[in-house]
């Protein structure tokens, strides 16, 4: 973000200089970085909550259960790591032929087709962020476990049975909102850059501003939050049983 940063400073001087074409590319691109801070972080604090009630049971006097409860399941849970994995895996070949034969017309080749911005490496580059958004989310996200757990401690997801309808519902569920954020993610990385590329302006500017950096601050930052928010309320709880 610092080359932005001087990339900003730079075309605020041509614009002093009297450049005043470059005032209007200036003010769209930051109202395009506000728009997509926007959009980030409106997508990546978005959950679909899958509602839980779990029912009362008698354990000698006393009565447990009854509650209604929640499983968030997150529209972007796996984060910046499908385009980190997308990104480096489409240019590790370039990187190979770079040491090895630097002049040669595989490199031509690729670089022609395979490059940043061709039509053959947004599609390509898609297709592997969605591929590793679903692979990501397999991981960490388990509709067989959670459906177990559920029925062990009594619970039920309403109007769906337990057991393996259960878990069922949750992997559709967990499939479309793994859709929705892989879209997101590929709209990120690749769009914003071929916008800013046909809208045109200082070169400079176009090649500082970065989607995906953007999405690594906004993800950190919300992180930052959420862990802080959670230190000062075991602060408060202590103070409390004091």
């Amino acid at each position: 973000m610092s080359s932005a940063g001087l990339a900003i400073i730079d075309n605020i001087e041509k614009i002093a200089s009297g450049n005043l074409e470059g005032l209007w590319t200036l003010l769209i691109f930051l109202a395009a970085i506000i728009i997509i801070f926007g959009l980030i972080v409106f997508v990546d604090l978005a959950e679909r909550k899958v509602p839980v009630q779990y029912a009362k049971q008698i354990k000698g006097r006393k009565m447990y259960g009854g509650q209604s409860t929640n499983i968030p399941i997150r529209v972007n849970g796996s984060g910046v790591m499908p385009i980190i994995f997308a990104s480096a895996l489409l240019t590790f070949p370039q990187l190979i032929m770079s040491i090895f034969a630097p002049n040669s017309s595989a490199m031509i080749w690729y670089n022609t087709w395979m490059g940043s911005g061709s039509w053959p490496y947004i599609v390509v580059s898609s297709l592997l962020i969605l591929f590793f958004s679903y692979f990501y989310a397999q991981i960490t996200f388990n509709p067989d476990d959670i459906s177990k757990q559920i029925q062990q401690n009594g619970g039920f997801i309403p109007g769906i049975r337990p057991g393996k309808p259960t878990s069922e519902y949750l992997r559709k569920i967990s499939n479309r909102v793994i859709l929705f954020g892989a879209i997101f993610l590929a709209f990120i990385a690749l769009v914003p850059n071929l916008i800013f590329k046909g809208i045109g302006g200082d070169s400079s500017l176009i090649n500082a501003f970065s989607a995906t950096g953007l999405l690594i601050i906004v993800s950190v930052a919300l992180e930052f939050d959420k862990q802080l928010e959670a230190q000062l309320l075991m602060k408060n709880y202590k103070g409390f049983l004091k």
